[in-house]
C-alpha cells in the first residue's frame, strides 16, 4: 500500500486528468478502460513478454520473476492505481521493463497517484519509455541495484523520481525530467534521494533513511517547481555527475532556490552544468546534526545569473565539505563560493 510522504497527499484516488493526458474516463471495476484486454501473459523468465494494454502490464508485473523482460508496445498505460513492481530479481537474473518514448505510463493526472512504484524491486532495469501525468512519476522504496535509464518523466504533481526507504546502489542515468510541481511547486523536485528527518519515523523506523551509494548520471533536469536535485540528510556516498540543470521557473517555496541541495554526507558532485539559478547554484545544508558533511564539488560549471553564490556551504568551517578550484562559476553576484576553494 502506498503511503503518502507529503502533507495532504492522497494516493490511490483518481485525480483530474490534464488535456495532454487524455485517456478514457470510464473504467471497469479493475480500473481498465473499456476494450482493454486483461489476458495474463506468461512471464517465463526467458521469452520477452510484450504488453499493449494496462491490464496486460499489471498482469505481467504481478507475474514477473527473476529473468523476466517486459516490453511496452507504443501507447498509453493508465489505471486507478500505481503500476507496482514487487519482485526482487537477482544479479544473475535481472529483470527489465522497456519501451520506446511513445510508450507512456501514466498516474491518473498530476493530482492522481504514483505512475510506477517499485517496492523491494531489486535488480530491475527500466529503460526508454515515458512517465507522465502522475502525483509522482517513479517511486523506489526498499529497492537496490536497479537502473532507470533514458526515461522521460514529466507532467508531475510533486517530484518526478524519488529513491526512498533505504533504496541503495541504484543508478538514474540519461533521463529527461521536467514539468514537475504542477500541484505542489514546493514539493516539485526533479530527482529526490532519501527522506527528510521529519519522515524518518515513517520510512526508516526513526533511523536515518540510508538510501546510500546511488548514482545520478547524465540526466537533464529543468522546469521543476523545487530543486532540480534534492539529496536528503541520512544518505551517504552517492554520485551526482555529468548532469545538466536549468533553474528557470523554480518556485522558491520552502527555500527551493538552487539547482542542487546536498544534505547528505560524502557525496561526489562532479562535472555538472547548470544555468539560470534562482539564487545559488549548489547548496549544502545541515538539516540534522552530523549531516551535510564531507561532500566534494569538483569540475562543475555554474552559470548562475543570480544574486547568490555558485556554491553556498552551510557551516563551512566545521562540515568538511570541499569546493575544488576547478569549478567554473559565472554570473554569481555574491561570488564563486562562501568557502575558499582547495
Amino acid at each position: 500500500m502506498t503511503v503518502p510522504d507529503r502533507p495532504g497527499e492522497q494516493q490511490g484516488a483518481l485525480g483530474e486528468l490534464t488535456e495532454a493526458a487524455a485517456v478514457p474516463t470510464v473504467v471497469d471495476e479493475q480500473g481498465y478502460a473499456p476494450g482493454e484486454s486483461t489476458l495474463t501473459p506468461v512471464a517465463d523468465g526467458a521469452t520477452p513478454v510484450t504488453v499493449s494494454t494496462s491490464g496486460e502490464l499489471d498482469d505481467a508485473l504481478a507475474q514477473a520473476r527473476p529473468g523476466t523482460t517486459i516490453v511496452l508496445a507504443d501507447g498509453v498505460y493508465t489505471s486507478t492505481h500505481p503500476f507496482t513492481i514487487t519482485t526482487a530479481c537477482t544479479a544473475a537474473e535481472p529483470c527489465t521493463l522497456r519501451g520506446g518514448a511513445a510508450a507512456v505510463v501514466e498516474g491518473g493526472g498530476p493530482d492522481g497517484h504514483y505512475a510506477l512504484h517499485l517496492d523491494g524491486a531489486d535488480h530491475w532495469a527500466l529503460t526508454g519509455f515515458s512517465v507522465r501525468a502522475a502525483s509522482k512519476g517513479v517511486m523506489l522504496d526498499d529497492t537496490a541495484h536497479t537502473v532507470l535509464d533514458g526515461l522521460d518523466v514529466s507532467q508531475i504533481g510533486a517530484e518526478a523520481i524519488h529513491l526512498r526507504s533505504s533504496s541503495s546502489d541504484n543508478v538514474v542515468r540519461g533521463c529527461s525530467v521536467h514539468d514537475t510541481g504542477l500541484v505542489a511547486p514546493q514539493y516539485g523536485e526533479g530527482i529526490y534521494v532519501g527522506s527528510a528527518v521529519s519522515n524518518w519515523d515513517r520510512y526508516s523506523g526513526g533511523a536515518p533513511d540510508a538510501s546510500d551509494r546511488n548514482e545520478l548520471i547524465g540526466n537533464h533536469v529543468w522546469a521543476t517547481g523545487a530543486e532540480n536535485i534534492d539529496i536528503k540528510e541520512g544518505t551517504t556516498g552517492g554520485v551526482l555527475r555529468d548532469n545538466v540543470f536549468d533553474g528557470t521557473g523554480m518556485s522558491g517555496l520552502n527555500g527551493a532556490d538552487s539547482w542542487v541541495d546536498v544534505k547528505g554526507n560524502a557525496w561526489t558532485i562532479a562535472g555538472n552544468d547548470g544555468t539560470h539559478a534562482l539564487r545559488d547554484g549548489f547548496q549544502t545544508h545541515v538539516a540534522a546534526p552530523g549531516w551535510g558533511e564531507r561532500n566534494v564539488f569538483t569540475g562543475n560549471r555554474a552559470q548562475v545569473d543570480a544574486t547568490g553564490y555558485g556554491f553556498r556551504i552551510q557551516d563551512a568551517s566545521s562540515t568538511g565539505n570541499v569546493v575544488r578550484c576547478d569549478n567554473v562559476v559565472t554570473g554569481a553576484e555574491a561570488g564563486t563560493s562562501n568557502q575558499a576553494c582547495s
